[in-house]
């Protein structure tokens, strides 16, 4: 063996030694940081649309907001003796209804302390979500609120068309079809009905969360987003500030003296390796793979058609 190689060969060996060493005293000071009185403040950040899974392609993984990623995180931070309280900023304007019930239900039943931090915007099933919460904490120019239900049924007879695509029905029941095409009278005062009985739960929901009485939600419950200034004003915010704001809100919660904060971000390909940009990467090979048509075909059929606790405003 050449004497260079046996040089380059010690060094690597010694700088993985280094490494080892360093990272083990590394987990070794941060055991003795934690400790487990509960001075831990877990921080999770949620964005994207609600539901209820997320596509488990390449391209896709690690966006979104599901009940199985915040049962997943609030569960370990509920197990972990050294954590006090939990932090959950959500940038998000909604989504699937169940998916956010389901997730609403499990920040109010959570152990710990639980405190939302709004980022940009929290709306419809992402304020659904935060209402449950011990307190919520938004930022002066973040948007609250969207208090309701939208339902879009599209028609896709003209893209039908030009993708040369046609569809022939068979159904056993009268209404089977009925989010395939033009809805009938009849059909119309059925989905208004459905729509009416899950924005009253709704209603009823961030009333029990936010301890205001129902009139008072309902006559919020419009639709509209609100600077968190007013929200803060119409009960629908705690708090106002920023990063601090929430962590100092969380360690009074959880009578928390010298917090040590822990971030956890959802993992995803595309996000950690490019970052944000990432996001519009992904979207680039999806067009080239699919075609602009049938790329909106995908978007049209996973976004409409069902009862969305969801603000559609192009933010």
């Amino acid at each position: 063996m050449k004497k260079s190689t046996i040089v380059i060969s010690g060094i690597v060996a010694v700088v993985a030694i280094s490494l080892v060493a360093i990272i083990v005293l590394a987990l070794g000071s941060i055991d003795q940081v934690r400790g487990g009185n509960g001075d831990v403040i877990s921080f999770i950040s949620l964005s994207g649309t609600i539901a209820e899974g997320q596509d488990a392609s390449l391209l896709s993984a690690g966006s979104g907001i599901t009940p199985k990623f915040v049962r997943d995180r609030l569960e370990e931070a509920n197990d972990d003796p050294a954590v006090g309280a939990i932090i959950l900023k959500i940038d998000s304007g909604g989504g699937a209804v169940g998916a956010s019930q389901e997730i609403a239900e499990l920040v109010g039943k959570s152990e710990n302390p639980g405190v939302i931090f709004a980022g940009d915007t929290v709306a419809s099933g992402a304020y659904y979500i935060s209402s449950q919460a011990d307190k919520i904490v938004a930022k002066r120019g973040s948007l609250v609120g969207s208090i309701g239900v939208i339902s879009q049924i599209p028609d896709l007879s003209g893209l039908m068309d030009k993708l040369g695509i046609k569809l022939q029905t068979i159904k056993s029941g009268k209404h089977k079809d009925m989010f395939q095409r033009t809805l009938t009278p009849e059909e119309e005062v059925k989905f208004q009905a459905l729509s009416d009985e899950i924005y009253n739960q709704f209603i009823d929901d961030v009333a029990k969360g936010r301890k205001l009485k129902r009139a008072k939600v309902e006559e919020l419950a419009t639709g509209e987003l609100f600077p968190a200034t007013t929200a803060k004003k119409l009960g629908l915010v705690d708090i106002l500030g920023g990063y601090d704001t929430a962590i100092d809100t969380a360690a009074k919660l959880a009578k928390i003296e010298d917090p040590i904060v822990e971030e956890y971000r959802p993992p995803g390909l595309f996000n950690d390796v490019f970052g944000s940009p990432g996001i519009y990467i992904r979207d680039l090979i999806k067009l080239k793979v699919l075609g602009s048509d049938l790329m909106m075909l995908e978007h049209l059929r996973a976004n409409y058609g069902t009862p969305q606790y969801k603000y559609d405003g192009g933010l």
